[in-house]
């Protein structure tokens, strides 16, 4: 068999993956919360956040705009990735709402996203990431099973899991609810601790500060 058929076959595998995992998927769709309820349910506990990285441009920075800790030279977050990120670490203090674990990419935009909000060490993994290419269907199919198990996992008492990765990886894991989702937007769902898990929400990273006033 060539090269060409053999690609082919890979690239059918791994888009069968993914259907039969959205199949199989343990997330289901329950009532929305919003605005005040959603903060108040928020500082409960028992919830798991996941968003897309803040803003970074698609281009690699040059050398006279490259952050100097950025020493692979990867994407990494504008001024508006920086500014929206820092609101959205503020108001999730102000909010009074508790931060458990953190789950992050390990790529440098990610990370950024991180520090930035201030959101407490994470813990990074290659699931998260990009796999090191622009985000193909081969590149994230693998990782959609592992990003639900981590979704539908019940935070600790009274703590929220915030994840950070990719769209691609975001939208192979949640099609349906992952459409149109935006720069630094979080996926909120409400894990019930027996292997499932409720969508709950949808949040624009420039919504936390609105939250807060």
């Amino acid at each position: 068999m060539d090269a060409l058929n053999l690609r082919t076959l890979y690239r059918l595998a791994a888009a069968l993956f993914v259907i039969t995992a959205l199949t199989n998927c343990p997330v289901v769709q329950a009532q929305t919360l919003a605005g005040a309820s959603l903060v108040q349910h928020l500082r409960q506990g028992g919830y798991v956040i996941l968003m897309r990285h803040a803003h970074a441009p698609g281009d690699l920075p040059d050398s006279r705009t490259i952050d100097a800790g950025n020493i692979r030279r990867e994407r990494q977050l504008d001024e508006i990735g920086r500014s929206t990120a820092r609101a959205m670490g503020e108001a999730i203090k102000k909010l009074h709402i508790p931060v458990g674990a953190v789950l992050s990419s390990p790529t440098y935009r990610a990370m950024e996203t991180v520090r930035f909000a201030a959101l407490g060490p994470a813990r990074t993994y290659a699931e998260l990431g990009d796999g090191g290419q622009s985000m193909s269907a081969d590149a994230v199919a693998g990782q959609a099973g592992w990003l639900r198990n981590k979704v539908v996992e019940r935070p600790k008492a009274r703590k929220n899991t915030i994840i950070v990765t990719h769209m691609p990886n975001i939208q192979a894991a949640f099609v349906q609810d992952s459409a149109d989702l935006t720069d630094g937007e979080a996926l909120v769902f409400h894990p019930d601790g027996h292997g499932s898990a409720d969508f709950v929400a949808k949040i624009k990273i420039e919504d936390w500060p609105s939250f807060a006033r």
